[in-house]
């Protein structure tokens, strides 16, 4: 907590200072931060206003506030850890070296400093020296060895060391993404388009589009630029932080060319409620770039997050239908309308995606596929498909207790459904779901006491599974437990929706009907 000073007591423009907090609460960015520059322009000695100032300025990408709160928090003491990253990439952006340097010496205080050997790499490079020295500087931490490692790679190839960058990506190249597109288009750029190609190998559809060419320099900007993005992705999976949106903005500033980055701007961004901004920010990203399928699917997540199923649903459905759609866009739609109770509408999607074999020739697409037609009611459909899962992946349990389950629940050979469930039991033993189907089958095919302490194991695994609960309900009532199966039934009633509220309450009320199991 900072500590109070006289700062603290001069509220500027307090109506400016209302305005931005109330824009804040409601997630309107740029609103909050035009109105937070008022704030700190009537007072620019106050901390408080003054991180919230540099934090919505990083939100609205106002690079301009962003720098003007920075330095007032420095004056004051109190900057924050990537304070520097900002004036690190506009020196970048303008391959100043020495002003580059400055920056990094500032990260070198603080938890950024595993940064500082792969920065300086590129410091030292554009001036025309040797980086090695600067990459073998690197402490004795993973992350930052990790960094200079790569970066190390990055540079030879930008010195025309183009066998010996690759071999030092990875010796069998699985190496992240990130590094592989930053190092493909390095090579672009150098004229090596086989090299270049041979990393971008595979269906991913913003491999397949950069495999076109996408040549890049080995500038300051892009090499800042292209490591910040690392550090975003290696973020990007958890819980968005204010950390996250500093790395992307400064990517970006030190190289606006970098898409990458808009992505994983606008996904820290939608994820913590500045969806408008979020979308803004997407729409930076050309259509013709090879990251527009990536901007695409990164729209949906953003809309979807926020709760907007319908309009990411237009989002998905519009990039499905058009003529140059690929298996990526029909899976995505297909996925949002089963999620939307609309499998039915979903199955011609999922075909598309088996029938281009580009992604749909394995088990996965077949479980897809079949468990629309099965949610659809189209069950003869849905049995051949499933069947057509197990068959490519009969070790596969997910696989195996879909078929397995869906046949017992259509009384369909149970006894050979429960070797099914058995078989995916032993292979995934922790998954309650996979417990819960096994019990049910037993229960179903008259062997009550042998279901239910697996019945039971599952409904203490995932206590709030109605389904789950309402399985121990109707065992327990046939073991002749009515307490029990009355417990189970109300406990399961709670999470309950739909018909599953109605059909717990007669349950609870009546039991079942003599010599019935379900």
């Amino acid at each position: 907590m900072l500590a109070p000073t006289p700062a603290w007591a001069d509220p500027g423009d307090l109506s400016a200072y209302v305005k931005a907090r109330a824009a804040d609460a409601d997630g309107a960015v740029d609103l909050a931060a035009a109105n937070y520059a008022r704030a700190l322009a009537a007072a620019p000695s106050n901390p408080g206003i003054a991180i919230r100032a540099y934090r919505e300025a990083l939100e609205a990408g106002d690079v301009a506030l962003a720098t003007r709160a920075a330095t007032a928090l420095d004056t004051a003491g109190v900057a924050p850890s990537d304070a520097a990253l900002l004036p690190l990439a506009v020196a970048a952006r303008r391959g100043d070296a020495k002003a580059a340097d400055a920056a990094i010496a500032r990260l070198a205080t603080g938890p950024l400093a595993v940064l500082v050997p792969a920065l300086t790499g590129w410091t030292v490079f554009v001036r025309g020296g040797d980086p090695a020295a600067a990459l073998g500087a690197a402490p004795k931490d993973l992350v930052a060895t990790r960094f200079a490692t790569e970066t190390r790679a990055l540079l030879l190839i930008a010195r025309g060391r183009y066998d010996a960058g690759i071999a030092a990506l990875s010796p069998d190249l699985r190496m992240p993404n990130d590094l592989r597109v930053a190092a493909a288009q390095l090579l672009f750029g150098q004229r090596q388009d086989a090299a270049a190609r041979t990393l971008l190998d595979g269906r991913d559809p913003t491999f397949v589009a950069l495999r076109e060419g996408a040549p890049a320099k080995p500038t300051l900007g892009f090499g800042v630029s292209r490591l910040l993005v690392r550090v975003a992705s290696d973020l990007a999976g958890g819980t968005p932080t204010p950390l996250s949106i500093a790395l992307t903005q400064a990517a970006l500033t030190a190289d606006p060319s970098c898409d990458r980055a808009r992505i994983l701007l606008a996904d820290a961004l939608g994820k913590g409620g500045a969806v408008a901004r979020a979308l803004a920010v997407l729409d930076g990203v050309d259509p013709d770039s090879p990251f527009a399928g990536a901007a695409a699917a990164e729209r949906v997540v953003v809309l979807t997050t926020a709760g907007r199923d319908a309009d990411a649903l237009a989002v998905a459905a519009a990039r499905a239908d058009r003529a140059e759609a690929d298996a990526y866009d029909w899976q995505r739609y297909a996925d949002l309308l089963v999620n939307s109770d609309r499998a039915a509408d979903a199955v011609p999607y999922y075909r598309r995606v088996i029938d281009t074999g580009e992604q749909g020739d394995g088990w996965a697409a077949w479980l897809q596929y079949g468990g629309a037609l099965d949610q659809a009611g189209r069950w003869p459909e849905a049995r051949e498909a499933l069947a057509k899962a197990v068959a490519r992946g009969p070790n596969e349990p997910i696989a195996l207790n879909y078929l397995g389950f869906a046949r017992v629940e259509h009384g369909e050979d149970v006894a050979g459904s429960t070797r099914l469930l058995a078989h995916a039991a032993t292979l995934d033993p922790d998954n309650a779901s996979i417990t819960d189907s096994l019990g049910w089958a037993y229960h179903l095919g008259g062997n009550t006491v042998r279901a239910l302490p697996l019945l039971e194991r599952a409904a203490i695994a995932e206590p709030t599974n109605t389904e789950i609960g309402e399985h121990l309900g109707d065992a327990y009532w046939t073991l002749g437990r009515r307490y029990e199966a009355r417990y189970a039934w109300r406990a399961a009633q709670v999470t309950a929706t739909g018909d599953g509220v109605t059909r717990l309450a007669t349950k609870i009320a009546d039991g079942l009907p003599t010599g019935v199991r379900r």
